[in-house]
C-alpha cells in the first residue's frame, strides 16, 4: 500500500509516500536515520523492541535491537535505525524507523517508521511475517 497523502494521525505528522515513509524497495541500510522524527518533541532512544509473527507457522518472537543493530528472523532481516517516544508530558507513544529486507529477491521489503499504538499507519506488507513495535528501550 503507497500512502499518497499526509497522514494526520493523534497529532503526529507523517510524510507523504516518496519520502521514505514506507517504501516497498528496501534499499541498503544507511549510517543513520534517513528521515526526520515522526514530530516535533519526540525523544531519542538507544533501540526498539519489536514482535515479528510468522503467519504460515503461527509462530512469535520478540527482539530487544539497539540502535543502528540488526536482527534475522527467517528469511527477513530487521534493522533498527532509530527509536523515539513522545515527552512525559504528552500521550506515551512510541515509532520506529525500520529497514526490513527479505532474503528471497522478488519479495518486497520496507522502509520507515512503525508507530506501537498506530500500527495500520505503516505496515510491511509480507505473505509470511508481519512485524510490529513494541516499544523503545533506554
Amino acid at each position: 500500500m503507497r500512502l499518497s497523502a499526509v497522514i494526520l494521525l493523534a497529532g503526529l505528522s507523517v510524510a507523504p509516500a516518496g519520502s521514505g515513509f514506507a517504501e516497498d524497495s528496501p534499499g541498503p541500510p544507511s549510517q543513520g536515520p534517513t528521515q526526520p522524527a515522526p514530530g516535533p518533541g519526540w525523544l531519542p532512544q538507544g533501540g526498539a523492541e519489536v514482535q515479528v509473527l510468522d503467519k504460515v507457522n503461527a509462530r512469535s518472537e520478540r527482539f530487544t535491537v539497539r540502535g543502528g543493530g540488526s536482527v534475522r528472523y527467517g528469511s527477513i532481516t530487521i534493522t533498527i535505525e532509530a527509536c523515539e517516544v513522545r515527552p512525559p508530558n504528552r500521550p506515551g507513544e512510541a515509532a520506529a524507523y525500520l529497514v526490513i529486507t527479505d532474503s528471497h529477491p522478488a519479495s518486497r521489503g520496507f522502509r520507515g517508521w512503525m508507530f506501537r499504538d498506530i500500527p495500520s499507519a505503516s505496515m510491511m506488507e509480507h505473505p509470511i511475517y508481519d512485524v510490529r513495535v513494541l516499544g523503545c528501550v533506554s
